[in-house]
């Protein structure tokens, strides 16, 4: 069984995020969708081993600055939940190579809006993108692949949100 505990992180290069289209994994709950890179922890990982080890399998690329910026909490209809360690980064040395998950892409911020996104990742993608801001805990709760309710933490950051 895989692990409940995973990492997602958006790499920057001046004003684009490196995103992966979902295009080459059958039975992907992903299928299609524009995400950030990472994965499920491995036994006795810490989320900083495992985003870097993730990041390096799915891009080729090592990191060498990023940020721990939040804990994002899915709940999908009846299954368990996902504990998502969500990080950015700005800097990172190597090659990007093929992944076998998807084709990886910069788009720039001012594209995101316009990916085949699931309804949550807008959120989070949207608070990644203001700076200052501190680490956050954010649940989505999905019913039928369709984004019910959200709780974000702390509560103040809803306002950036609005904005």
């Amino acid at each position: 069984m895989k692990s409940q505990l995973t990492t997602l992180c958006y790499i920057q290069k001046d004003d684009s995020y490196l995103m992966l289209h979902r295009v080459k994994k059958e039975n992907d709950l992903n299928k299609d969708k524009w995400i950030g890179v990472g994965g499920h922890f491995e036994k006795g990982e810490s989320p900083e081993d495992c985003l870097i080890r993730e990041v390096k399998e799915e891009t080729g690329l090592t990191l060498t600055d990023f940020s721990f910026r939040g804990i994002v909490t899915f709940v999908y209809d009846d299954e368990e939940a996902e504990y998502m360690h969500l990080f950015t980064a700005k800097g990172f040395s190597g090659e990007i190579g093929e992944c076998s998950e998807g084709n990886l892409e910069w788009v720039s911020f001012e594209k995101l809006n316009g990916l085949e996104l699931w309804e949550g990742d807008r959120i989070f993608l949207s608070l990644l993108q203001k700076d200052g801001l501190p680490f956050f805990s954010l649940k989505l709760v999905y019913k039928n692949k369709k984004l019910q309710e959200y709780c974000l933490y702390p509560e103040k950051l809803n306002d950036f949100l609005n904005n």
